[in-house]
Protein backbone atom coordinates (compact mmCIF):
# COMPACT_ATOMS: atom_id res chain seq x y z
CA UNK A 1 0.00 0.00 0.00
CA UNK A 2 1.44 3.34 -1.06
CA UNK A 3 1.86 6.19 1.34
CA UNK A 4 -1.34 8.22 0.97
CA UNK A 5 0.08 11.27 2.71
CA UNK A 6 1.43 13.71 0.12
CA UNK A 7 3.78 16.52 0.98
CA UNK A 8 2.95 19.95 -0.36
CA UNK A 9 5.49 22.72 -0.71
CA UNK A 10 4.59 26.40 -0.61
CA UNK A 11 6.35 29.20 -2.46
CA UNK A 12 5.70 32.93 -2.45
CA UNK A 13 3.73 34.02 -5.51
CA UNK A 14 6.05 35.84 -7.93
CA UNK A 15 3.24 38.02 -9.31
CA UNK A 16 1.97 39.59 -6.08
CA UNK A 17 5.08 38.96 -3.90
CA UNK A 18 2.96 37.20 -1.28
CA UNK A 19 0.44 40.02 -0.83
CA UNK A 20 -2.49 38.36 -2.60
CA UNK A 21 -3.24 41.51 -4.56
CA UNK A 22 -1.68 43.53 -7.38
CA UNK A 23 -1.67 47.31 -7.77
CA UNK A 24 -2.67 48.28 -11.30
CA UNK A 25 -2.46 51.66 -13.01
CA UNK A 26 -5.19 52.91 -15.35
CA UNK A 27 -5.58 55.97 -17.58
CA UNK A 28 -1.89 56.68 -18.17
CA UNK A 29 -0.96 56.62 -14.50
CA UNK A 30 -3.77 58.82 -13.21
CA UNK A 31 -5.81 56.11 -11.50
CA UNK A 32 -4.54 53.32 -9.25
CA UNK A 33 -6.64 50.26 -8.48
CA UNK A 34 -6.03 47.10 -6.48
CA UNK A 35 -6.99 43.77 -8.02
CA UNK A 36 -6.92 40.25 -6.64
CA UNK A 37 -4.04 38.04 -7.79
CA UNK A 38 -5.28 35.34 -10.18
CA UNK A 39 -2.05 33.33 -10.06
CA UNK A 40 -2.27 32.41 -6.38
CA UNK A 41 -6.03 33.04 -6.00
CA UNK A 42 -5.32 35.84 -3.50
CA UNK A 43 -3.52 33.52 -1.06
CA UNK A 44 -0.01 34.90 -1.60
CA UNK A 45 1.46 31.41 -1.93
CA UNK A 46 1.59 28.73 -4.59
CA UNK A 47 1.29 25.12 -3.46
CA UNK A 48 3.09 22.35 -5.30
CA UNK A 49 2.98 18.62 -4.67
CA UNK A 50 6.36 17.09 -3.81
CA UNK A 51 6.23 14.69 -6.77
CA UNK A 52 5.99 17.66 -9.17
CA UNK A 53 9.05 19.26 -7.58
CA UNK A 54 11.05 16.05 -7.92
CA UNK A 55 9.98 15.57 -11.56
CA UNK A 56 10.94 19.13 -12.53
CA UNK A 57 14.31 18.74 -10.76
CA UNK A 58 15.04 15.47 -12.57
CA UNK A 59 13.98 16.90 -15.95
CA UNK A 60 16.08 20.04 -15.47
CA UNK A 61 19.22 18.09 -14.58
CA UNK A 62 18.99 15.25 -17.09
CA UNK A 63 21.28 15.60 -20.10
CA UNK A 64 19.53 15.76 -23.44
CA UNK A 65 22.56 14.51 -25.36
CA UNK A 66 25.46 12.38 -24.22
CA UNK A 67 28.90 13.85 -24.76
CA UNK A 68 31.09 10.78 -25.26
CA UNK A 69 34.30 12.74 -24.59
CA UNK A 70 33.16 13.23 -20.98
CA UNK A 71 32.68 9.51 -20.49
CA UNK A 72 36.37 8.69 -20.86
Amino acid sequence: MANSKTHKHAAICPDCNGNGYIKAVLDEGREHIIIQCDTCESEGELYVDESEVIESYINANSPTTIDKSKLN
